[in-house]
């Protein structure tokens, strides 16, 4: 190859280059309102961005791998914690988590619940971006760092098992459900949610409560009714509920099928 044609060569390849990136980008641009599900965006969602920002959120938080790491990736937060969580820890982080016990302490940022609501409604529309799949491992909220939580043993992948024991082990450590993410298993490892650890002989004691309201007979229908209907038995303390209401999701009911809550039952029944 002469010189001319080596420059020639290297003159069409940067172009050939160029208009290819530039296509990759327009093409990008094009699609952002669809993977982004900009039709989603209210002013709610508008002034939460400002709420998220103006407190410099992102200085502790990352959402979409942007941000700091100091403090839990908030990408799926709303899906993993749902509303009523967020309202009454955003209230009063203190109340769920303190320094001396969990090993970290998110400051109050004294927000009103208008600016609460809005950063909520902020979240939940970058919880459901489209991002092609990307991180490949979802980021969880959980007590990773907490010695004895669920989330700190290794998460089991689903086997091909006729077993409900191991199904439904398989699927407490899955995302979703990601049962691990609010809920140890280990006793007196109190997350989001409260330990699970005991918990057959825990639901035969709410049953014969004269608080218990639900309409269990047996340990094993309270688990189940306590993961379709979680407010139907509300655990002590002001950190799992308010209002009369269970902070945990009310849809798995629908969100999973009913063997896989028949697994889980199973699995949780064997809980020491």
């Amino acid at each position: 190859m002469t010189k001319r044609q080596g420059r020639l060569f290297f003159i069409l390849c940067t172009v050939a280059t160029a208009v290819i990136f530039l296509g990759m980008t327009v093409h990008s641009h094009t699609q952002f309102g669809k993977l982004t599900h900009a039709e989603n965006i209210t002013p709610a969602v508008i002034s939460g961005k400002h709420v998220w920002h103006n407190n410099n959120c992102i200085n502790c938080h990352t959402l979409l791998g942007e941000g700091a790491y100091y403090a839990p990736d908030l990408t799926k937060i709303t899906q993993q914690r749902g509303a009523p969580y967020l309202q009454a820890f955003l209230k009063n982080p203190s109340q769920f988590y303190s320094e001396q016990k969990h090993r970290r302490l998110m400051p109050n940022p004294r927000l009103s619940e208008i600016d609460i609501n809005n950063v909520i409604a902020f979240l939940d529309w970058v919880g459901h971006i489209d991002t092609q799949g990307w991180p490949p491992r979802p980021i969880i909220v959980s007590g990773a760092a907490i010695p004895g939580s669920a989330m700190a043993q290794p998460a089991k992948e689903m086997a091909a098992s006729t077993d409900p024991v191991a199904i439904g082990e398989a699927l407490f450590h899955s995302t979703p459900p990601a049962c691990f993410a609010c809920h140890s298993v280990s006793p007196g490892v109190n997350l989001a949610g409260p330990s699970l650890a005991g918990l057959n002989a825990r639901a035969a004691t709410a049953i014969a409560s004269p608080d218990y309201k639900g309409s269990a007979k047996n340990p094993a229908e309270f688990i189940h009714e306590s993961i379709v209907k979680p407010s139907a038995y509300l655990f002590p303390g002001a950190m799992y509920s308010a209002n009369g209401q269970s902070f945990m999701p009310s849809s798995f009911a629908t969100d999973l099928k009913p063997e896989q809550i028949d697994s889980l039952v199973a699995y949780l029944q064997t809980l020491k």
